[in-house]
């Protein structure tokens, strides 16, 4: 009796895992099926580490052990961080990919040189100038949504010729060892240079941009990864690599979209400097607060209220609030829907995910093109937390920074409440005139107690209608 070849077991655990990141990504872009993507794609990931091990080609053993115990030791803690934290933690997640595919091409040249074929060193360049400049890249994305490092734009005279300077001098060297692999000196500047260009790249990008930073990333360390999967003649690597690669692109140009900005515009422009009034700043400027009761009160005798959820809910963790203040004025008869702006949050779905974690109804859920135009007969539009993508200058006032970006259309709902913890600016740092509006009043507080407030009260007493 012959025994199935080992080959073959491979190519077909590759096969199946392939399948199965292709159904990961399918399944995730519905919020229905996106638990069942999750699952797909870590079965994917655990087959295809199946398979590697299978491979006759490892030598010892003993150093697979060691990388695999001290990845769970790393990935356990990762994996258990508040919800709050995630896009962070997305953020290392690419620079610990980007590490990996670096490392591995700079021992693929230093093991085939000096004689690498011209293909090879091209795809071998690609892999660790991409994979470089999303490392550090990554590590300064992180860095500044954990705000260890400065949020606010870092800019200079002459910023965007350095960049590019950079980035063309890194392709110059990739060009020369193509032509030339013998010249090992060089390769170190190939390192160097993309790593320096990763911090560059990030440090003139200011907090409202960071949702299209962490999916562009994202994209590069899909195609690095693509890269390697040539070098190293995976097919699996390749597949999972470009699919990670062209779904970060395609949300990175859907979201500048949401956001009108161009992707040179997100990478060099200097977005999110605050701004000040020059009639004496926006502490002068009157506004309407309201307390616990007085929201409760207006939202009883509503018809139809829009929750428009933003980072304040996130940092406030008040998802689980937000859910008994929809399940309260649900029961009451009142019609209850969330506003969700594409780069709401710090990362690309952040409030989907958020809201889903509440056992919020998807069909509840509506995508910004969806709900603007039912804001005008909207009773009440509640925003928690949300800053810049209600914020009115956009369609407004052609000075302003977000000009022409996609809003929210909360100023047109009768009423506008919002809670805030403060008049401070948001994450891109531009005062928002929607606060100084007759029809709004300022619920200031943290966005946990005060639901919770709200809910107590609707509780205790109140009626629709």
């Amino acid at each position: 009796m012959t025994s199935f070849p080992t080959d073959a077991i491979i190519e077909l655990t590759y096969l199946i895992a392939t399948a199965l990141f292709v159904m990961s990504l399918k399944w995730m872009s519905s919020p229905t099926t996106a638990r069942h993507g999750v699952w797909a794609g870590e079965a994917g990931m655990l087959l295809a580490i199946i398979g590697t091990l299978l491979n006759r080609n490892i030598v010892d053993y003993k150093w697979v052990a060691i990388a695999l115990v001290l990845g769970t030791i790393i990935g356990v803690p990762l994996g258990k961080v508040q919800m709050t934290a995630v896009p962070q933690r997305t953020a290392l997640s690419h620079a610990f990919g980007a590490c990996c595919v670096t490392l591995v091409g700079t021992a693929e040249f230093y093991l085939r040189a000096p004689a690498v074929p011209k293909f090879m060193m091209s795809v071998l360049s690609m892999e660790v100038i991409l994979g470089s400049l999303t490392f550090t890249g990554s590590l300064m994305a992180a860095g500044k949504l954990q705000e260890i490092l400065p949020q606010r734009p870092i800019t200079f005279k002459g910023q965007n010729i350095v960049n590019l300077g950079m980035l063309l001098v890194a392709v110059g060297v990739a060009v020369f060892l193509v032509l030339h692999p013998d010249h090992t000196y060089l390769f170190p500047f190939l390192l160097a240079i993309p790593l320096l260009f990763g911090v560059m790249m990030i440090i003139p990008i200011g907090g409202a941009d960071m949702p299209t930073v962490i999916s562009l990333l994202n994209a590069y360390a899909g195609l690095s990864a693509s890269a390697m999967g040539f070098v190293l003649d995976s097919k699996l690597l390749i597949v999972a690599g470009a699919l990670d690669g062209a779904s970060g692109l395609i949300l990175s140009v859907n979201m500048s979209k949401a956001m009108n900005r161009s992707f040179s515009n997100v990478l060099f422009g200097g977005f999110g400097q605050e701004q000040t009034s020059a009639k004496g700043g926006k502490e002068a400027r009157p506004v309407r607060s309201a307390s616990p009761e007085e929201a409760a009160e207006i939202l009883a005798v509503a018809s139809k209220v829009v929750i428009v959820p933003g980072y304040g809910m996130a940092v406030a963790q008040a998802q689980h609030k937000v859910r008994e203040l929809y399940d309260n004025l649900t029961k009451r008869g009142i019609d209850v829907k969330f506003a969700i702006h594409p780069v709401a949050g710090r990362m690309p779905g952040h409030m989907n995910v958020l809201l889903a974690e509440a056992d919020i109804p998807y069909d509840k859920l509506l995508d910004m093109d969806e709900i603007n135009g039912e804001f005008p007969q909207t009773d009440v539009a509640l925003i928690i937390g949300a800053n810049d993508v209600t914020n009115p200058a956009a369609r407004t006032d052609s000075s302003s920074p977000i000009f022409g970006m996609p809003i929210l259309d909360v100023d047109r709902a009768h009423t506008v409440m919002v809670i805030k913890r403060s008049m401070a600016a948001g994450f891109a740092g531009i005062d928002n005139p929607l606060y100084y509006l007759d029809k709004t009043l300022m619920l200031f507080g943290d966005a946990k107690s005060f639901v919770g407030s709200i809910v107590r009260e609707l509780s205790g007493g109140g009626s629709h209608g």
